[in-house]
């Protein structure tokens, strides 16, 4: 058995062809997906990065392993204490090491555990290559590693390779060479003028008005994609970013082709188990977010997850509202192994194979590295409760209609308090199973609201009011210095 997990960061599934974008940014991706299932509804526990793929690779969601930030103690996972034996047992039975159980030599190609000092990340594998660039790694710097590891050990059997994309993620790095495809090709229509203008009368780091962080600051002439970039006034602008984003796809896309083409060149594709999917998505536009993964929401927290299993007779789509590391509990089982009863993915192989339904009653998602929020995706909705804005217009409810407003536009939160009502209490019940589950375990949201706030916005309120003031937006000085940043967990 071959299996390649490729894993693009800052991916939205709705960026994607065979997620029904109407960009044709993944043509290789859309033949794997031909190929094989796609998971329309699966979420990350916890976002974005760091939080996310310690989620998948340990088996356990932030609440538990104790990462849910990109700093300070929520950034590190939590010491087992007492009960550690002479190996942490968390740790031998991540997914990598149940892979290793399996009989699997498992390899990666990824800077993830240099550029956010997340070290625990090497546990289980057997070859860990790190392209040395902390994240601003183009497919064509990774392709080197995966071209000669794949050269030397393809036809070998029993392997995990584990390669890891950035280019969807800013700075929108593809090379000018690369040309764009998208230069003739409309925006996502759910953008407008009016939609900006509105967005330019608000606030927030990477807001319409400063989407490179806390100010409208030029970016560097090395980003030639984005030169002379400072704001989104209008749809040029708009036009101009987001095909930064999309090429970044694109770009990743097709070194996905070639590594594909690897594959058939050695005789070995149709028997490979192929896996694309990302760390997180990223808002772009969608409350007044661009280019950033800020929120607890179905844009930054939903994820491609396309899996192509030869002589699986799976369908060519589930609908079931899943975490991804219920995915990495499937593969577990179905690689004939249990999985760890103090995982919180759920394995749902033996429901797919037996063609039973399967799937969450509901999700709970969280932020904590841009703001604080806790998200419950149940139905037709998604219920966004903010515990600290990180600096950004967010009322403390957000309630949003997922078929009907997907990017956020409208919040109904005062108009249907009874589904508000209803998915406050699947929050409540969530967060009661959580610390039940290990009772001596401090949420850590209460960490990072005791150490400051979400980590990126830390120490920045007297800059960003600067900001402000310079721009000429005074009036949104007092909206921030009045709002009351925390809520009761």
């Amino acid at each position: 058995m071959r299996i390649l997990y490729i894993d693009i960061d800052t991916l939205r599934s709705d960026h994607l062809g065979c997620y029904g974008y109407h960009r044709n940014t993944s043509p290789n991706i859309d033949r794997i997906a031909e190929e094989g299932t796609i998971f329309t509804e699966c979420y990350v526990s916890d976002a974005p990065c760091l939080p996310s793929r310690a989620s998948l690779f340990t088996g356990r969601f932030g609440i538990h392993s104790g990462i849910i930030g990109h700093g300070g103690t929520a950034a590190d996972l939590r010491l087992t204490g007492k009960i550690r034996g002479f190996q942490d047992q968390f740790l031998r039975y991540n997914w990598i090491s149940m892979l290793r159980r399996a009989k699997l030599y498992p390899v990666s190609i990824s800077p993830y555990a240099e550029r956010h000092s997340a070290f625990w990340f090497y546990s289980g594998w057997k070859e860990m290559y790190n392209p040395g660039k902390r994240g601003l790694e183009r497919a064509d710097q990774v392709f080197p590693y995966v071209d000669k590891w794949l050269k030397e050990n393809a036809q070998k059997d029993n392997w995990f390779l584990h390669v890891n994309f950035w280019d969807p993620h800013t700075p929108y790095r593809t090379p000018i060479s690369f040309g764009n495809p998208f230069k003739n090709e409309p925006t996502p229509s759910w953008i407008t003028q009016e939609v900006i203008n509105k967005q330019r009368k608000s606030y927030g780091p990477h807001s319409a008005c400063e989407p490179s962080g806390f100010s409208a600051q030029t970016l560097p002439p090395e980003l030639p994609r984005l030169k002379g970039f400072k704001e989104i006034r209008n749809l040029n602008d708009f036009k101009q970013w987001i095909d930064g984003y999309d090429v970044g796809i694109r770009f990743a896309d097709e070194y996905i082709g070639k590594i594909i083409e690897m594959l058939k060149e050695k005789g070995i594709y149709e028997e490979t188990i192929i896996i694309i999917s990302s760390d997180h998505g990223e808002n772009q536009g969608e409350l007044n977010i661009y280019g950033d993964h800020a929120t607890a929401c179905h844009i930054t927290n939903r994820v491609p997850m396309i899996i192509k299993w030869p002589e699986k007779k799976w369908k060519k789509e589930y609908n079931s509202l899943i975490y991804q590391t219920d995915i990495a509990a499937t593969m577990v089982e179905g690689l004939g192994l249990k999985v760890p009863e103090f995982w919180d993915g759920k394995s749902f192989f033996g429901n797919i194979e037996n063609d039973e339904n399967f799937g969450r009653e509901f999700l709970v998602i969280s932020q904590n590295a841009w703001s604080c929020q806790r998200t419950v995706r149940f139905d037709n909705w998604t219920l966004i409760k903010t515990y600290h804005t990180g600096l950004k217009n967010f009322p403390e409810i957000m309630l949003y209609d997922y078929e009907n407003d997907f990017h956020m536009i409208k919040n109904i939160a005062e108009e249907n308090p009874e589904i508000v009502s209803h998915g406050l209490k699947l929050l409540d019940k969530w967060h009661k199973e959580m610390l039940e589950k290990f009772p001596n375990n401090e949420d850590p949201m209460k960490i990072v609201l005791r150490e400051g706030g979400p980590f990126h916005t830390r120490g920045t309120l007297d800059y960003y009011i600067e900001q402000l003031q310079k721009s000429g937006r005074q009036d949104m000085v007092k909206i921030i210095l009045d709002r009351k940043e925390t809520y009761t967990i």
